[in-house]
């Protein structure tokens, strides 16, 4: 990495009272966790408009539905490959300059593709910012993991994995509105200032690690037990990370968050056309009737955390488990219900609640609570290598499942018309496939001691 993106030496811990340390603690750990918050979800605004302006942009003819495939496919792809190599780098950054650099500069490709016609310039500029894109999930993780301890980590998480939803929903209303009223190019244009802005703030308010600002590692600070030994030490993070490859239950983990981001990425790419060419919705009331999945999301990963802490004794499996079948439940009522606008609001909360829990589990809570805290990052990046290749190949395999054909209208004009009766058995699919892959970590148990995992057998169910 570049110097300027690496953490900083550690500064000798600071003296005084248990309660002087915590009171600065506190401080600082409410303005790293509203900076991921707000941060992250401006990340998703920017990644989320593609979305909003694909009907806008076939009806236009500027794409076609194979070039916007590619599009998504593009972005996916090099977003996977930026996750677990910008995930592993997070391990050793100053969290605070990598993420906010990185959403500046998804800020400024989301406004040259609002001001660019070309589809190879389209491919090529939205799979660049699925690059800078990347640097946002992991980088978050790891930051929340040093500077909150265990027993607060649960419920820091699962907020934070909210934030997400709250850039969905923002894309859904007023990206949406802004696309309705000013056209395809606002969409970008609009995200883009937003992320621009966005970083600038990021960047003053995001922290490095504590003991850089000569403050004991979060658990020390409150009391709890110290989870690694050499906090930073390059030498111990790389045999860490080394060593989580080496583990069946990681790679598990990861195939069913890939089978699980197919099913949420096909919903979050194609539901809003999906909903005005198969339920006749205008392109506003796709994107008023979409808002229901981020919200409930929201609540979703929020209480994800929640539940699996303080009712099931921080066991992530069993609600992993009731999450997965509310999802393919979801997903069944929206494809196969009766034709109701309620009936489709309740179906994308169902899905979208279930998500949001899903996605706090899979994408990243599970794995790192059973690995070493000073490997996060490539847990996090290893994980979305898997889940964002899945997600590329979805939008090249749900792009040749929905079908285009041409028919008159009442007017007896030719229209295009989509038919999507192929493709959302694909996803229902991989909601199933995610779940039962989920269920075969179960009896999994959690690293304590790298020296003794090391020498044990690799962590898989009994």
């Amino acid at each position: 990495m570049f110097d300027f993106f690496k953490t900083r030496p550690d500064k000798p811990v600071m003296e005084g009272s248990a309660e002087k340390v915590q009171a600065i603690f506190k401080r600082h750990q409410r303005s790293v966790f509203w900076g991921l918050v707000f941060g992250y979800a401006v990340f998703y605004v920017v990644r989320m408009s593609l979305g909003v302006v694909k009907k806008p942009m076939l009806d236009a003819e500027i794409v076609t539905k194979a070039e916007l495939g590619i599009m998504g496919s593009a972005f996916f792809f090099t977003y996977a490959i930026g996750k677990f190599s910008n995930g592993c780098l997070s391990d050793y950054a100053n969290i605070g300059r990598f993420m906010s650099f990185s959403l500046f500069l998804s800020g400024l490709t989301a406004v040259a593709m609002g001001m660019n016609s070309a589809a190879f310039f389209f491919v090529l500029i939205w799979g660049l910012n699925g690059w800078f894109q990347s640097v946002g999930s992991a980088p978050s993780c790891v930051s929340l993991f040093q500077w909150f301890s265990p027993k607060q980590r649960g419920s820091r998480y699962s907020l934070w994995g909210g934030s997400r939803n709250i850039g969905e929903g923002i894309t859904w209303i007023l990206t949406a509105s802004m696309v309705s009223y000013f056209g395809w190019r606002a969409g970008f244009i609009g995200a883009g200032i937003a992320a621009v802005i966005a970083s600038l703030c990021m960047f003053f308010i995001l922290r490095d690690r504590p003991q850089t600002y000569g403050l004991p590692d979060s658990a020390t600070a409150f009391g709890e037990e110290p989870e690694i030994k050499k906090a930073n030490d390059p030498k111990e993070t790389r045999r860490a990370q080394l060593f989580i490859l080496k583990q069946p239950a990681v790679w598990l983990i990861a195939l069913a968050c890939a089978a699980m981001y197919t099913s949420r990425y096909a919903m979050s790419s194609w539901a809003v056309l999906y909903l005005q060419e198969s339920k006749g919705y205008s392109l506003i009331d796709a994107g008023f009737a979409m808002s229901a999945y981020p919200i409930a999301g929201l609540a979703g990963a929020i209480l994800s955390g929640i539940i699996s802490d303080k009712i099931f004794n921080s066991n992530r499996h069993i609600p992993t488990l009731l999450y997965g079948i509310a999802n393919i439940a979801g997903m069944c009522l929206l494809f196969f219900g009766p034709q109701s606008r309620m009936m489709d609001a309740v179906a994308l909360s169902l899905v979208g609640y279930a998500i949001g829990g899903l996605v706090v589990f899979l994408a990243g809570l599970t794995a790192c609570d059973l690995m070493p805290k000073n490997a996060v990052g490539a847990v996090k990046g290893f994980i979305g290598l898997f889940s964002y290749m899945a997600a590329s190949a979805q939008e090249l395999i749900s792009s040749h499942l929905i079908k285009v054909t041409e028919v008159a209208n009442e007017a007896g004009e030719m229209v295009k018309v989509y038919d999507f009766g192929t493709a959302q058995y694909f996803w229902l699919g991989a909601a199933v496939v995610s779940l039962f892959l989920a269920l075969t970590v179960w009896n999994a148990k959690k690293v304590t001691d790298i020296e003794d995992a090391t020498s044990a057998e690799p962590i898989l169910v009994k």
